[in-house]
């Protein structure tokens, strides 16, 4: 949850927006229900459209962070540790190795749709952009055509045409996770059985690719006894306003102006982490930014909105200047960032943007195409020619390691009761590793639950005799559903044992020189024979020589035919492994989760911690 206002280039720190925060949250969240249905029954007095839209994006983004605030005052003090965010970039001796292995790592990949008259073109980065706060540098990325095996060139548009009759280019509208995927559409003809192998098929993915790397980055540690001092190395200063239990609020200068590369683009170069006292990154909340002079400044501008009578080009002007002139008195960049779990160290990392390196390539990329199986005999080549770690991998194999407390103590309890004729508890986990090895062959065993009555004390009174139908428990969904129509009283809690599954998982590790029959290191692949190590109970990971785990590309089955048996799995890494390590799982085991639940009632549904 990182709080930004849409309407300008900063966002709004509400922790001082009224003053600071109520002691009594419920006081609170009930005074914001009045401000925002005031707030709303003012906007229908506004006539001018243009001032009406300005008022309700300014006015509204204040109510809405204000409410964000509260929740993040509201955290659960449970501990969650994070990765670190600036791992990838230590890999690198210079920002500048990080662009040229983001840029020559990317590849495309060809993958079909369940449509005839579709083509969908994934660009795979070495990088993962989906992560909080992106790729750490700014970048950019043009499709420019695509290239069809009968060497006629489709040019890239930017939305699918309904009326152009002819194969066309357009971004993918079936996964809007991935925005850089697009789709190549042929001509649809009604009543006429198109074969798609017969149409002409996309090879190669022409574009441009832009990354610009700072000069720097530069880490400041501070704890407690940093607070109200500045540190400032060269051009960067960094000020530690207050460090609490779980949130820290800091203030970021640099003295040298931006590069004029950058001048106009949306930079994030303040990252903040913490870290506890075992030294593990705390994960992140969420951030409200800016200082408490600019929700001033913006509360004064809302009232100025307020006072007038319509939009003007002046009206505009001035709100543009006070903007501008704002920004140059405040020239530091503020950050308040809540984490889960007490700190007690923040690692402050700028990226320092005074000067940069613009990368640029023109792109023109072969279309691969690596179905998850195939029955092709030769090991397709996929050789990026780039070095990239898995920098989750050792924290995900904790999971090899899970233990039966370990298990239960993770598990939270959701209710739903929406709809009483299908009111539900459901268990639920943070996924591990070890339910990526849990396989497909469970006994569960018996899921018993009884359903009570309550005494006004709140302890269990009888248990409520029920028909078969009027319950169902599904162990392997870890869920219960309930019909409380046909409930001849209103159960209060339920009693019952939910099984949940725990892998014992073996681990090996081998070298290049000593891998076990099936198991073979080609180029940057590992091929492992399936009869040997089948996919339903083994799990690979590899090394090179730093000791750092190498990211997977992906994973191909090859198969003996559609009735045959796997004959090899092939995993393809970006750089050559020299080191493996094979998990397995030796055993399933089924254990007993029992519990006492309190249910939510159905006029008033929530969730339980």
């Amino acid at each position: 949850m990182d709080v930004r206002l849409p309407i300008t280039t900063a966002g709004i720190c509400l922790a001082l927006l009224l003053g600071g925060c109520s002691p009594d949250d419920e006081k609170h969240a009930a005074s914001l229900e009045e401000k925002t249905t005031k707030f709303e029954q003012s906007l229908d007095a506004i006539t001018d459209p243009k001032l009406k839209d300005a008022v309700s994006e300014l006015g509204g983004s204040l109510l809405l962070l204000e409410r964000a605030q509260l929740k993040l005052d509201d955290i659960a003090p449970r501990t969650e540790y994070g990765e670190d965010a600036l791992a990838v970039l230590k890999h690198y001796s210079a920002p500048q190795d990080l662009v040229d292995t983001f840029i020559n790592g990317l590849f495309v990949l060809h993958k079909d749709s369940s449509s005839d008259y579709l083509t969908d073109l994934q660009p795979v980065f070495p990088f993962n952009l989906n992560i909080p706060g992106g790729f750490l540098f700014p970048h950019g990325v043009e499709w420019q055509s695509v290239t069809l095996s009968n060497k006629r060139v489709i040019a890239y548009q930017p939305e699918w045409s309904e009326t152009d009759p002819g194969i066309q280019l357009s971004p993918s509208s079936s996964n809007v996770t991935n925005p850089d995927d697009l789709t190549v559409t042929y001509p649809f003809i009604d009543g006429l059985n198109v074969d798609k192998k017969s149409l002409p098929q996309p090879v190669s993915l022409q574009g441009q690719i832009e990354v610009i790397a700072p000069r720097r980055l530069y880490s400041f540690d501070l704890t407690q006894k940093d607070i109200g001092q500045t540190r400032t190395n060269d051009n960067l200063s960094v000020k530690l306003l207050k460090l609490e239990n779980n949130y820290a609020e800091v203030e970021v200068s640099n003295n040298l102006p931006l590069a004029p590369q950058v001048a106009g683009a949306q930079l994030n170069p303040l990252i903040l982490q913490a870290r506890d006292k075992s030294g593990q990154y705390l994960l992140r909340a969420g951030s409200i930014n800016e200082s408490p002079e600019q929700v001033t400044f913006y509360q004064k501008q809302l009232t100025q909105l307020q006072q007038q009578k319509a939009w003007s080009d002046s009206l505009e002007k001035q709100l543009s200047d006070d903007q501008q002139a704002f920004e140059q008195q405040h020239p530091r960049r503020y950050n308040k960032v809540y984490f889960h779990g007490p700190i007690e160290t923040l690692e402050v990392s700028v990226l320092d943007f005074s000067t940069v390196t613009v990368t640029r390539k023109t792109l023109d990329l072969p279309i691969r195409a690596f179905n998850q199986h195939t029955t092709e005999k030769t090991i397709q080549a996929l050789d990026p020619a780039v070095v990239v770690y898995d920098d989750q991998a050792a924290n995900w194999l904790k999971g090899a390691s899970l233990t039966e407390d370990q298990l239960k103590a993770g598990i939270r309890i959701h209710q739903s009761v929406e709809d009483p004729s299908a009111a539900r508890i459901e268990f639920s986990h943070r996924r591990t590793f070890n339910d990526e090895l849990l396989g497909d062959d469970f006994s569960p065993g018996e899921s018993p639950v009884t359903f009570f009555t309550e005494k006004h004390n709140g302890k269990l009174d009888e248990p409520i005799e029920l028909p078969p139908e009027a319950y169902q428990v599904d162990p392997l969904q870890a869920t219960i559903t309930y019909d409380l129509n046909l409930f001849p009283e209103t159960p209060a809690i339920a009693v019952g044992s939910m099984p949940l599954f725990l892998a014992t998982v073996a681990k090996q590790a081998y070298d290049a020189q000593s891998l076990p029959k099936g198991l073979e290191i080609k180029n940057n692949t590992l091929v492992a024979d399936l009869k040997v190590f089948p996919p339903n109970e083994w799990r690979f990971f590899v090394k090179d020589d730093s000791g750092h785990y190498l990211k997977q590309i992906l994973s191909v089955s090859h198969d003996a035919g559609a009735e045959g048996p796997a004959l090899f799995g092939v995993h393809y890494f970006y750089g050559h492994p020299t080191h493996v390590e094979a998990y397995q799982r030796t055993e399933l085991s089924t254990v007993q989760y029992g519990f006492e639940v309190k249910l939510d009632k159905a006029h008033t549904a929530d969730t339980a911690p």
